[in-house]
This record gives C-alpha cells, structure tokens and sequence, in this order.
C-alpha cells in the first residue's frame, strides 16, 4: 500500500538517522507518549539504530496499561452480576484484575461481548431491554467522542438500560506529572498524532514554555518517529522549546472542534488513577451531572472496591520510563503475554509486550533461572 510504504522508505530512513548522527551533539532524553509509537519504535528497532546518547524512554500512553486495578476489579464484579451484559473493546478482556479478568468472566457464564463501537453496545440494549448492558469506556482522549455520541444517543433514545465505566484518560496532565517527578530525565516529547488530531495542541503550550520541554506531535510510522526524534533533537540542540506538528496531515492546531464539543458536553474533568502511578489531578473524565442515570459505577455501587497491585510488578516504573521491561525479575519467565502479571504485558499497546513480540531479552544474571 502506497500510504503506508511511503513512510516505510528504508532509504529515507538512513537519510534520517544520518541527520540525526550529525546533529545531535550530547545525550538527549524524548519520550514517546503513545503505546501505538512505542510498539513501532521496538518492532522495528528505531530505539537501538539511534545515535549513541539519544535515548528514547518509553511513556504512560496505553489506555489499556494506565487504566487502574479497581477499575478492572469494578469491571469484572459488574460483569459477573446476573442479567447484565458486559461490553468491551477486545484488548480488555485479558488484562488482570486482582482476582481475575473479563475473560474469566466469560468462561464462568457471565455475558461478556467484544465489540467494535460503543454503538454496538447501545444497540445491544436496545435489542435487550430485559437486561442491563454495561460498555467498558476506557482510553485517552482519542475514544471519548464516540463514547460521548453513545451516551447522548441512548439518552436521547430513551434507552435506560444503557451506562458507561468510565475510565478516561487525559495526556497532557500525565505529561506536567512527569515532568514534575524528582527523578524526571525526560527533555522532549513525543505528543501521540491521533489525540491531537482529536484535541489539537493548544494545550501543549504552555507545558513547553513552562517546562522550557520541546512537544513533537508525531505520527506512528517508522518515518513519522524518525522525522519527530529528528525535531525533537534539533529543537534541543538550538535551545528552543516549542510544540511542533510532524504529524501535518491528520493534526491541525485547533483538532477537531465538533468532537470536542461533544466531550465536553458528556464529560467533566476528574482526578484519576493511573494504574501503577497513582492520582493524578485533573487527568480523567467523568460524566457530568446531567447523565448519571447512565453511570454504571453510580448504577451497579462499585465505589466500595478497592484493590493492591501485584508485588512482583513493576509496571508504575515502566509506565514512568524509570524502568525497562527487562529490568523487571518476572519479566519472560512468570510474566509474560500468555501469563501477564500486569497490564503493559497483556495490552496491544504494552510497553512489555513490545518487547517481548520483538524478542528483546535481560542478560542471562537477571534472570530468576538460567536457561
């Protein structure tokens, strides 16, 4: 496919990694946000042809990985609960909760459905009137206008037997968190090309002249990431600290302004957890006041679950770049995408399922047995 082999172009990558040999000129830190971007970054194996000193650190952009243990236990307690029919995006079912999964859900008789759209869902309610259908609404701010679209059409439908878990995210209140960290090494990042094509990036300003931190927006092919590190690195070697848009042909300044409207009309700002991170202030959505009757968690009262992450995970210091995949002890042996101990390991965004599908290994002295 031409769309996706122009930006694929083994020559115009070397050409690239060239420029950056030749500019950049001391160690540089540029995490990428998105899990979509680490996931490529890995795969293709960008992170280990960069020049020495550049080092990408991996960020908190998986929905799926940040998305908080009781939340997943509130998911699968609702889940188990006779009558009701529990809806979800595929890539949350396998992610552990304290005591199991969706998946287990369903293995048990629970009425757990994959679906594609929060649509599916309410169509699933409407065509089920007897039962109360529950859609999981995880992510960042990419999914909450359609999640926002499914609220206002089942209350404007009528549809009563209809509400959301809502688990939504907010980048750039993860990004000031990091940079706020005592042990942050971060200089640039990399904004995720399909947020801001939703949001723009208005709000990154002022985190950049803040911070005095370079934002790249970028795309997700190897070329996109090539091109962002190469802004990135050429912003930090001149002193300049600015939002930039590598990403022009999905990104405008402004993002998409129906969507917005429409998110802010369903949503609120929250605090939220972030699984592994913990509260950080203003960095979730809710539903505001005027769409409660669809909130599954006033709904189903799951405000009493509370949960403790698994010991042997170190998925918060993954989550924060502080700590790689191979750094931690379970890491390919009692972790791994088959039998994760947490979410980066199970979720297709997953800074430890990149690793581990590109075969990435810890030396042979950490590993708890030798091979």
């Amino acid at each position: 496919m031409k769309y996706l082999d122009e930006y694929r172009d083994p020559a115009l990558a070397r050409r690239l990694l060239a420029e950056l040999r030749a500019t950049a000129t001391r160690p540089w830190a540029i995490m990428e946000v998105c899990g979509g971007q680490t996931h490529t970054l890995v795969r293709q194996g960008i992170d280990e042809l960069l020049p020495a000193g550049v080092r990408m650190i991996h960020g908190p952009g998986c929905p799926v990985c940040v998305t908080p243990l009781e939340m997943i236990d509130k998911a699968v307690a609702i889940a188990a609960r006779p009558g009701v029919i529990f809806t979800s995006y595929g890539d949350m079912l396998r992610v552990p909760g304290s005591t199991g999964d969706l998946l287990g859900v369903k293995a048990r008789g629970g009425d757990v459905r994959v679906v594609y759209t929060p649509l599916d869902a309410v169509r699933i309610a409407r065509e089920n009137p007897g039962h109360q259908v529950v859609f999981f609404a995880v992510g960042f701010e990419t999914t909450a206008p359609a999640n926002a679209m499914a609220v206002l059409h089942a209350a404007n439908a009528g549809i009563t037997n209809f509400s959301v878990l809502v688990s939504h995210v907010l980048v750039p209140p993860a990004i000031t968190a990091i940079l706020d960290a005592p042990d942050n090494q971060v200089q640039a990042f990399l904004a995720a090309g399909h947020v801001c094509a939703v949001m723009g990036w208005t709000e990154y300003e002022p985190i950049a002249a803040r911070y005095r931190v370079p934002i790249v927006v970028t795309g997700f092919e190897p070329l996109d990431l090539l091109e962002g590190i190469m802004l990135a690195v050429r912003q930090l070697e001149a002193g300049r600290a600015e939002v930039e848009n590598q990403y022009a042909r999905a990104v405008r300044r402004t993002g998409n302004t129906a969507a917005q409207d429409a998110v802010r009309r369903v949503f609120q700002v929250t605090e939220r957890a972030w699984r592994g991170i913990g509260p950080i202030p203003a960095s979730g959505l809710t539903l505001a006041p005027e769409f409660t009757s669809h909130d599954a968690e006033t709904r189903f009262s799951t405000g009493s679950i509370r949960a403790e992450e698994n010991p042997d995970c170190i998925a918060g210091a993954i989550l924060q770049g502080t700590k790689l995949p191979t750094d931690c002890a379970a890491y390919g042996t009692r972790c791994t995408p088959r039998t994760p101990l947490g979410a980066p390991m199970v979720s297709a965004e997953g800074t430890c399922a990149a690793f581990h599908n590109a075969g990435r290994r810890p030396a042979l002295s950490t590993l708890e047995e030798p091979r």
